[in-house]
């Protein structure tokens, strides 16, 4: 089948705001599809504890992503396991195109592709991934019981997962490249109240070494002093940020200089009827709560937008 039905909505994305959005969109009785390519979650599965999302003191990430998906179910929203290659805009509608070749079209489009795990370009980081370099404690923890591992960064990613991997590991020691971590203060008195946890400041890694095949130390560069060192270490978790995953992200939609998605309040892009949310957006703070909020926000602004478009007030060749 190369053409499917017409939809009020596309999703593309299951994340926290991906599922939201469905569920918002079928409270509003559109017709609606939402694809991911991965398992429905996004990055909230590879959270360990999840503390901060109201309503529940403390649930696992894959928990709490298995009561977005049940709930939008609850909706019957359909979700297709699928990849979406390319995006569309068009004048009086938008188009994606399916790995499969499969067509499918809608009023408007809601992205919510998140983000991909920043690297930190050094030499050895490609060729020891899943050999002792990994960017997902959750995922990769288990196999460092009882070992020594690294943690490279310093925001809530980088603390939450060294505290995490401190259940497992022997010893974790984290490396900042500055004096002062970033995370909130409660992960950083958790870190620091923590005996296995060490913190290397003011350094850098600039190498990941090997022996027979895995990872077995680093090099190290104090970014004060210049004065390098090695550090022997069984793995590298690395927690240094996320880049937007805009590659779906059309021509003539604003981009700032980071990469993120330009939007209003609506959450609306600079084309009309194609909505950015989450983790592709650019906003102060990337947090589930704030992703679900803006899933929300984009599928009653998308509702809207249908509605007045069908009733003929929006001229969709019109960009803003």
């Amino acid at each position: 089948m190369a053409n499917r039905e017409f939809y009020d909505l596309i999703i593309i994305g299951g994340g926290p705001g991906g599922l939201s959005a469905g569920i918002y969109a079928l409270r509003a009785s559109m017709r609606t599809v939402l694809i991911e390519k991965a398992a429905p979650g996004g990055q909230m599965t590879q959270s360990d504890e999840v503390d901060n999302y109201p309503g529940f003191k403390h649930i696992s990430g894959f928990d709490l992503s298995q009561n977005f998906l049940e709930h939008a179910q609850d909706y019957q929203l359909e979700i297709l396991s699928d990849e979406v290659t390319e995006l569309q805009p068009g004048i009086d509608q938008h188009s994606i195109r399916l790995a499969g070749g499969d067509v499918l079209k809608a009023h408007a489009i809601i992205l919510a592709t998140g983000g991909s795990p920043r690297k930190l370009n050094v030499s050895g980081e490609d060729e020891l991934y899943g050999k002792g370099v990994s960017y997902c404690a959750v995922c990769d923890g288990f196999f460092f019981r009882n070992k020594t591992v690294l943690v490279v960064g310093g925001g809530d990613s980088a603390a939450e997962e060294a505290l995490y991997l401190s259940k497992l590991a022997n010893k974790v020691i984290l490396v900042h490249r500055r004096d002062a971590l970033r995370a909130s203060m409660i992960l950083q008195q958790r870190l620091f109240a923590d005996p296995k946890i060490d913190i290397i400041w003011n350094a850098v890694v600039t190498k990941i070494k090997s022996q027979d095949g895995a990872v077995h130390a680093v090099d190290l560069k104090d970014t004060q002093s210049g004065a390098q060192s090695e550090l022997s270490t069984d793995g590298v978790f690395i927690f240094i940020g996320f880049d937007p995953n805009n590659q779906l992200v059309p021509a003539g939609v604003k981009l700032n200089a980071d990469g993120y998605v330009c939007t209003d309040e609506k959450r609306e892009s600079s084309i009309k009827g194609i909505f950015a949310i989450g983790d592709l957006r650019e906003k102060y703070a990337r947090q589930i709560v704030l992703s679900a909020a803006d899933g929300c926000t984009a599928a009653l602004a998308a509702a809207h937008f249908v509605e007045t478009k069908r009733s003929g007030h929006i001229d969709m060749a019109q960009s803003k």
